[in-house]
């Protein structure tokens, strides 16, 4: 059977934690920030974790983990 391939574009965008989780950083951090508070700011500055009825889909595009 052939190697299954790996889908770059989520390879770019996700991490794999140490116990197998994925995470991903947060939009609406590039542009338009004056209007956004600093709390706000710092929040969207952070990694967050992928949510569990996604993980289906990211183990699709990710079969050998990262």
């Amino acid at each position: 059977m052939p190697k299954q391939k790996t889908r770059k574009s989520a390879a770019k965008r996700f991490k794999q934690t140490g116990t197998g989780k994925f995470r991903h950083n947060r939009a609406n951090v590039r542009h338009i920030l004056t209007k956004k508070s600093s709390k706000r700011k710092r929040r969207l500055g952070q990694d967050a974790e992928v949510k569990a009825t996604e993980i289906g889909r990211l183990r699709a595009a990710l079969p050998y983990g990262l």
